[in-house]
């Protein structure tokens, strides 16, 4: 495996059908209960800001920010950072976290929330490291998979 640093990570707006593709290539990866076809991903585009990352040449990881909704009592985005595994612990996470938290903090978030799917220990981990606390574990009507909603603490 090429040895890939954190340095060389380029982080794009996703553009394109191609680039549609790639974010949904680590998404279905990462969370495959969730798994979206290209036309939800479009749809995904319309209303949030998705981000594919690269090392060099090489897809790496996508970000997810949903903007807080109007209307609500307080501001609250939601922000996902997805990271491939070969590529993980090598600071990409981080790197596409700080990025995605900032364009929400930027569209007014006055909470951020995330959500995890539980048998990513890897997302875990990073969540909580970062200063997330997990607000409910829950499964969806008819399916067997855990999810973790988390809220960043303070």
């Amino acid at each position: 495996m090429t040895d890939l640093r954190s340095d060389v990570l380029r982080v794009e707006p996703v553009e394109g059908e191609a680039m549609l593709e790639q974010w949904r290539h680590v998404h279905n990866l990462i969370v495959p209960p969730a798994a979206l076809t290209l036309d939800e991903v479009r749809a995904r585009a319309e209303r949030y800001r998705l981000e594919n990352a690269y090392a060099g040449d090489v897809l790496v990881g996508c970000t997810t920010v949903r903007p807080p909704a109007a209307g609500g009592e307080e501001a609250v985005a939601t922000v996902i950072a997805r990271v491939l595994p070969p590529y993980r612990r090598r600071g990409y996470g981080a790197a596409l976290y700080d990025r995605a938290l900032a364009h929400a903090r930027e569209l007014g978030a006055e909470a951020v929330e995330t959500c995890v799917l539980a048998a990513n220990e890897d997302g875990l981990r990073f969540a909580l490291a970062r200063g997330f606390a997990e607000t409910e574990r829950y499964t969806l009507d008819g399916e067997s998979d855990v999810w973790v909603d988390l809220r960043l603490a303070g």
